[in-house]
């Protein structure tokens, strides 16, 4: 086939054909083959305990997904995960559905957030570790990394809760967020109206960002811009089916009327299947940017560098051996630090046991000498101590002697003083 030179942009020129060469048929190939091996998509529904997480999933996927009920006593947020595989059109899709358990539940609310900021760094971390590998199998490997966050708002039609706003806030960089209004039934139109201009309005105010459909694509951007105008999404989700007429339909009966699914003009519930068909692989394309700020920021931590200090490039393996060498460093001074300490024990113990061997081979004579100075000294010690207390004894019989020569004088002058007594009595009786 003769070629035409057309234009040389950036060293690459773009030539015309002359005839077909069959390479359009790529894209076909591409399709067969996603096919074929499937697709995965992961869901993240946040939300409080019972405001309809598993019935807007089972109403959105047309599946009753098995699920057991969740207290509201547990002491911290936990996340459930649950893997099931769908089929439509011979097109596998291996959903997993990521629902908070327990959120909003505790006294202490400050950290609920904290869990599921850990899970989807895990995820990200986990693809890290299967990219790093030397034998690896990305092809097999089941992706985990969260592609849309399902964040449900209670219908209180007043304003965001201040959970609501630190979750969205800590999420926003990590995952593309989807604000949801749970059980919307249960407040009237024109409230609900209100309350999503109010949840956007406190969305931008707060700097929240949240995921918006994309309008650059000319086959869906009618359609985004239109979804783009429904946040956030006000839905009821329901697998039981009320008759209606001649059809059965899904939908909440209650005493003042019916609410059917999928209708339109009832909930956003069809709008959001819409949307999450539609934008599939753009929330995919979204969650492999945030895995590359990600991967990005791990990475730099761990000192791999595109660019050297002088601006140069860098290659991974220098990055590597420089690392080992940085390593290998480290190891040899822990090392020889060990190697001191050892030795100076070592020393210590030597000098310990050389010490006792020099007692213990002391001459006999020596030891009776030391035995006998330390028995001349205490024969010292115990005279001194008899001196003492024969000095003591003596003090005490001479104090005795004088008190007992008191005690006589006083004895001997008593009568005496008793007779005078008794005249003078006789005396004056007399008188």
């Amino acid at each position: 086939f003769s070629i035409i030179f057309l234009e040389q942009k950036d060293g690459c020129r773009t030539l015309s054909l002359s005839a077909h060469v069959g390479f359009d048929s790529l894209p076909d190939q591409l399709v067969r083959k996603s096919v074929k091996h499937g697709f995965c998509f992961n869901v993240l529904c946040i939300g409080e305990t019972g405001i309809g997480k598993s019935a807007l999933m089972s109403s959105l996927f047309n599946t009753n997904f098995e699920d057991s009920p969740s207290t509201h006593f547990l002491s911290s947020v936990r996340l459930r995960a649950q893997t099931c595989e769908l089929q439509e059109s011979n097109v596998l899709l291996k959903l997993t559905i990521v629902k908070t358990v327990g959120f909003g539940d505790q006294m202490n609310k400050a950290d609920s957030y904290q869990p599921i900021v850990d899970y989807i760094d895990a995820q990200f971390e986990a693809y890290l570790e299967e990219e790093l590998k030397v034998i690896r199998s990305l092809f097999s490997y089941h992706d985990t990394r969260i592609h849309v966050c399902f964040y449900f708002i209670s219908p209180t039609g007043r304003s965001l809760k201040t959970i609501d706003l630190l979750t969205m806030k800590s999420l926003d960089s990590k995952v593309n967020i989807v604000p949801i209004i749970g059980k919307a039934d249960s407040i009237s139109k024109t409230e609900l109206q209100e309350f999503k201009k109010k949840i956007m309005s406190e969305l931008i105010s707060n700097g929240i960002q949240i995921y918006q459909f994309p309008t650059d694509d000319e086959t869906v951007s009618e359609i985004n811009t239109i979804t783009n105008g429904h946040l956030p999404f006000a839905v009821v989700g329901s697998m039981e089916k009320v008759k209606i007429g001649n059809k059965m339909v899904r939908a909440r009966q209650y005493p003042w009327g019916i609410v059917k699914v999928e209708n339109e003009s009832h909930c956003d519930t069809v709008k959001l299947r819409r949307m999450l068909c539609t934008n599939m692989e753009d929330l995919r394309e979204k969650t492999r940017a945030y895995y590359e700020l990600y991967r990005r920021c791990r990475l730099e931590k761990l000192g791999c560098r595109d660019i050297g200090p002088e601006n140069k490039p860098v290659s991974l393996q220098e990055v590597i051996e420089a690392k080992r060498l940085e390593f290998f460093l480290e190891m040899e001074r822990k090392e020889e630090e060990i190697k001191q300490r050892f030795v100076q024990r070592v020393n210590e113990r030597a000098a310990m046991l050389e010490e006792a061997e020099q007692q213990a081979s002391m001459p006999v004579l020596t030891k009776f000498d030391c035995l006998m100075r330390m028995h001349q000294e205490e024969e010292l010690k115990l005279g001194e101590k008899k001196k003492f207390l024969e000095d003591e004894i003596a003090e005490f019989i001479e104090k005795k002697a004088i008190t007992e020569l008191i005690q006589s004088q006083v004895s001997v002058s008593t009568p005496a003083v008793s007779l005078k007594t008794q005249g003078l009595q006789k005396v004056s009786a007399d008188a």
